[in-house]
């Protein structure tokens, strides 16, 4: 039988701009102060504990990542400055750009407070091309608040992504259709939205590494390997993507969790760990903007069995400190834990809207 396509919708020619903040959190730091100009700077942590919430381009290239634990950080950068993440500032500055946004589409979809997606096939201030919008709101983001963005500009939200990351920082990338496909085959199948580390060294492993490797496989073929994933990845490889912008578009849950080097048995080292990937999360939970009222810690032992536990509230889940005092009680309830954890994982999920009445959640 040979290798069929899924059949396609009927194509819509979309103009779609993707706007990403560069470092967003590490650059409103050192817009604030302007001592941090030019240093390595991550938010979040301390140089004793916790993990990088963001991190600035001058400590990027060390190699400090977000989510990265701040010992490692130190390690790969001594001048590494630590600074409390100011998650209401962020918030306020993320408002000020929506509002750029708003000037330019009536569909636009928030990804996080520092990115979004603007259909913009309907030019409502009549500047010509999507690259003239995107070049217009990013000097009126940088002329407003002080900072910059970066955008990819495509026919799809898919390519628009890789397009903001492509010249990045403080770069524009412009995909046209009937570049799409050769763009998407020159890249490393790694930076395509949606394919962790774990699928990338899956791909490796199958000689998959680049968009024209993916683009090389039958159908056939990578439903043997992805299952249900793989109408998406067949899709992406050929620069295909039919996802609309959602304008109400609401994550149904957000979260971290580690892996660790070695299996942990002590209590105190996995309410160490409970606290890294609470904190790892929050800063997710932040960056979205979003608000739950149930906490799910997951928990991997040893021989890989993995077990979810959850606890819901009457309203949000108000801060940090509430989130992760959920977690280490759903924690403490599995210990002792004999033959090690090898994972750890907290989430927040059962998400509201921000027009839903609520009261917040008190851990009693």
């Amino acid at each position: 039988m040979p290798d069929r396509a899924p059949p396609s919708p009927p194509p819509v020619q979309r103009k779609v701009i993707h706007v990403d903040m560069d470092a967003f959190y590490a650059s409103v730091e050192q817009r604030d102060d302007p001592a941090l100009k030019g240093r390595p700077v991550a938010v979040g942590g301390s140089r004793a504990r916790g993990v990088v919430a963001a991190a600035s381009y001058e400590a990027r290239v060390f190699g400090v990542r977000s989510a990265m634990p701040s010992v490692t950080a130190i390690r790969r950068c001594p001048d590494l400055v630590f600074v409390k993440p100011r998650f209401e500032v962020y918030k306020s500055v993320s408002d000020q750009i929506r509002a750029i946004f708003a000037d330019y589409s009536a569909l636009v979809e928030p990804l996080s407070l520092d990115e979004a997606y603007l259909d913009v096939t309907e030019d409502v201030r009549g500047l010509g091309s999507a690259k003239a919008i995107a070049e217009e709101i990013r000097a009126r983001i940088r002329e407003t608040t002080g900072l910059t963005a970066s955008a990819g500009v495509s026919y799809n939200k898919f390519i628009a992504k890789l397009a903001s990351d492509q010249n990045k920082p403080d770069g524009i990338c412009v995909i046209p259709p009937h570049k799409g496909a050769a763009f998407v085959a020159s890249l490393p199948v790694k930076r395509f939205h949606g394919v962790g580390p774990v699928t990338a060294q899956k791909m490796e492993r199958l000689g998959i590494l680049s968009g024209a490797d993916l683009r090389d496989r039958p159908l056939s073929f990578l439903q043997a390997h992805f299952g249900s994933y793989a109408e998406y990845l067949y899709r992406a490889a050929r620069g295909e993507d039919f996802r609309p912008v959602r304008v109400n578009r609401i994550a149904k849950s957000v979260g971290a969790e580690r892996t660790f080097d070695t299996n942990l048995t002590d209590p105190a080292d996995l309410r160490a760990g409970m606290e890294r990937v609470a904190e790892a999360a929050w800063v997710r939970i932040a960056r979205h903007d979003v608000k739950g009222r149930t906490v799910t810690l997951k928990l991997r032992h040893a021989d890989f069995r993995t077990i979810t536990r959850a606890r819901s509230f009457s309203g949000p889940v108000s801060d940090q400190a509430v989130f992760l005092a959920a977690g280490l009680e759903l924690l403490a309830a599995q210990l002792p834990v004999p033959d090690g954890v090898r994972l750890l994982g907290l989430t927040l999920s059962g998400i509201v809207g921000d027009d839903e009445p609520v009261q917040p959640a008190l851990l009693l």
